[in-house]
């Protein structure tokens, strides 16, 4: 049978070397900037050397993880990063952010490229379309199917990379700005602060809504080998090093013999992670959310504590060194310890010290660790040589490449709906242009539905192509855009760049607000791939923009952003729940729950800034509103003003995006 590669996470040293014990044949790590696991220890650039080295020693590959979007102030240290590592012999970088995937294309095209899943590849149209543009691998979205994951591979021929064990996030990864929202630490940024993972109130209930269980598709690893998928992929960069070797021996060991699958699960068993779920590679998605805050395995409740010890109502076996951890609603404010010593153990009971400051009779105690296993904490000293500096002419001389500003634009408002009962508001003397979000039942239908005065301004009306479309409706979307532009409507918004792939011939096509173009090569990609405009991202700040050449981009004055956007369904008693700070809602459209704030973000009091700034172009988002023609007024009353709605936030627009 085909064995793929198997490819385990390095947070850190200890890590590292666990996975290279374990049987990894490529290993994925971090530097301390612009990757999306920022809270882990990572590497400097000298400890990548030495990494490289120890690990081509043992034939084992090292890609770097480049995977967080860029702001512009940070594109010179970017560009001297990406000349460090093209003077090394990493094997590949993985990339989120498009200006990072410019400069490689454009300066550095001796490394070898591999699209992240933040890149929110889903289908074999975006698989294909990164193979076209020059990436060696795409690592697949974590919510598809076995049919779908079939699709991919029978309709392209880029290596793919697929997660089988790990963390999963309620959101498609690249597509959460819930972190974001709630304080500026972006998950596009590498710092989310896992609002998945909280409690929140429904109605008279606080509970754990979108929290997934962890993956693990050991059942299916035979039907993913068989497919031809390229890598296996383990997440994990923040966990232990414990669990990297033991998570990395259960997959060697079920790759290299495919009929010991029990004996990896007894392994697996004690990943310490949480519950499992196979997503939707089962037929179990009701069941995909754990009931259960934090990681570990449930041990039992303290008895009683006397002095220094305690006792433990368990049917577990307790050993010296086992690592336990009070359950609470947050690992990281969980008080935990390590056995030192065990007591006695009878049958139901077990007692043991210490029993430290902050334990009380009733606690539960989880099982976090066994220290069964000791790695290096140290790298072994090898001769490398670091890359001379990046001399400064060639810095200046790319980054010039990407300060032209491009021809000036027109001024324009842009209005979008989602719900066709806006168009008998609409009128298209105030607007510049309409960009209308159809679902795909409207799309079977909108010859029916689309009025014939809005059929007389062809020229300003946008279609926009949802942000998922799975395998099977590939076909179904290029033949309604097909049939679209055949009358008259040849204008089309991308919310994935690969949806170019879709479109027919002489149509043209923007790029919305879920292409992210956090910097000004970014804006250089986007341009040479033939977008007639770009959309700023939602959670875009100020500063960024200002510090940027561009002055191209459409600005978002008023939208609800979508903080989750998830193709996992929740339980909600009403459509309306909250935390203890503000309230938010479900709305479910084309099979994908969107979780939004329940006030918009509003931004038209900097309208007369932005345009003495040079930016020219705006954005009213009412994708989310109850159709109506006072609230339309109302808007548009305070756009042309430059006043502020409220009630509304202001998103990081002025407090930053970190």
């Amino acid at each position: 049978m085909y064995k793929p590669e198997l490819l385990l996470p390095a947070g850190k040293i200890e890590s590292f070397y666990a996975a290279l014990q374990g049987g990894a044949d490529a290993v994925y790590l971090g530097l301390k900037d612009f990757n999306a696991r920022n809270r882990a220890a990572n590497f400097s650039e000298s400890q990548l050397l030495q990494l490289i080295d120890e690990a081509h020693r043992q034939n084992v590959k090292v890609y770097l993880t480049l995977n967080t979007v860029i702001k512009n102030a940070e594109l010179p240290a970017l560009t001297e990063l990406l000349w460090f590592l093209s003077n090394t012999h990493i094997d590949a970088v993985i990339i989120q952010d498009w200006g990072t995937f410019f400069l490689l294309r454009e300066f550095f095209p001796r490394l070898t490229v591999h699209a992240s899943t933040q890149m929110g590849n889903h289908n074999s149209a975006g698989a294909e379309y990164s193979r076209q543009l020059g990436f060696k691998r795409v690592i697949l979205a974590r919510e598809l199917t076995l049919a779908e994951l079939t699709g991919i591979q029978k309709n392209t021929t880029i290596e793919t990379e697929v997660f089988v064990h790990g963390a999963l996030c309620y959101s498609f990864s690249g597509m959460c700005l819930f972190s974001s929202y709630l304080g500026g630490a972006g998950a596009n940024r590498g710092m989310c602060a896992q609002p998945c993972r909280r409690f929140y109130n429904d109605a008279d209930d606080k509970k754990l809504i979108f929290s997934l269980k962890d993956n693990e598709l050991i059942d299916y690893l035979p039907d993913i080998m068989t497919l031809g998928v390229h890598s296996l992929k383990v997440e994990g960069r923040l966990k232990s090093a414990e669990y990297v070797y033991r998570v990395a021996r259960a997959y060697r060991l079920l790759i290299d013999h495919p009929e010991r699958i029990n004996e990896a699960k007894e392994l697996l068993a004690m990943d310490m992670g949480r519950d499992k779920t196979a997503w939707f590679y089962s037929d179990r998605l009701n069941d995909a959310i754990t009931r259960h805050p934090g990681t570990g395995i449930p041990l039992g409740t303290i008895h009683s504590i006397d002095k220094k010890q305690l006792t433990l109502s368990t049917s577990h076996e307790l050993k010296t060194g086992y690592r336990l951890r009070v359950r609470t609603q947050n690992d990281s404010e969980a008080l935990s310890f390590t056995v030192d010593a065990i007591v006695s153990q009878s049958k139901g009971l077990v007692t043991l010290r210490p029993a430290v400051p902050g334990l009380k009779p009733g606690m539960e105690l989880m099982l976090a660790g066994t220290q069964s296993y000791r790695f290096p904490s140290k790298l072994k000293t090898s001769q490398t040589i670091a890359p001379k500096p990046m001399p400064a002419p060639l810095k200046q001389n790319m980054l010039k490449r990407l300060n032209n500003p491009g021809s000036k634009q027109s001024a324009s408002l842009f209005l979008r709906i989602a719900d066709k009962d806006w168009l008998q508001f609409i009128n298209f003397q105030y607007i510049d242009y309409l960009l209308i979000q159809p679902t795909k039942s409207d799309l079977e239908t909108w010859t029916k539905w689309l009025p014939q005065q809005v059929k007389q301004h062809q020229d300003k009306i946008w279609f926009e192509l949802p942000q998922f479309i799975s395998e099977k409706q590939l076909d179904f979307y290029r033949n309604k855009l097909k049939q679209l532009s055949e009358d008259g409507f040849t204008r089309f918004v991308l919310s994935h760049l690969s949806q170019k792939l879709l479109l027919p011939e002489n149509s043209m096509f923007a790029a919305n607000e879920n292409v992210y173009v956090y910097n000004d090569a970014a804006v250089n990609l986007l341009q040479a791939e033939g977008a007639q405009w770009l959309c700023s991202p939602f959670e875009n700040d100020m500063d960024n923009l200002i510090q940027g050449k561009s002055r191209q981009q459409l600005l978002p004055l008023y939208f609800y952003p979508k903080l989750f956007y998830s193709r996992q369904p929740v339980s909600l008693s009403q459509a309306g729940f909250s935390d203890d700070k503000n309230p938010y809602r479900r709305v479910v459209r084309n099979g994908i729950t969107h979780i939004l704030p329940l006030v918009p973000v509003a931004l038209t009091q900097y309208r007369n800034k932005l345009e003495n700034l040079g930016f020219n172009q705006f954005l009213i988002d009412l994708s989310f509103e109850e159709p109506s023609k006072t609230t339309l007024k109302r808007i548009f009353g305070k756009l042309k003003k430059s006043e502020a709605i409220q009630p509304s936030t202001g998103f990081n627009f002025k407090k930053g995006l970190k």
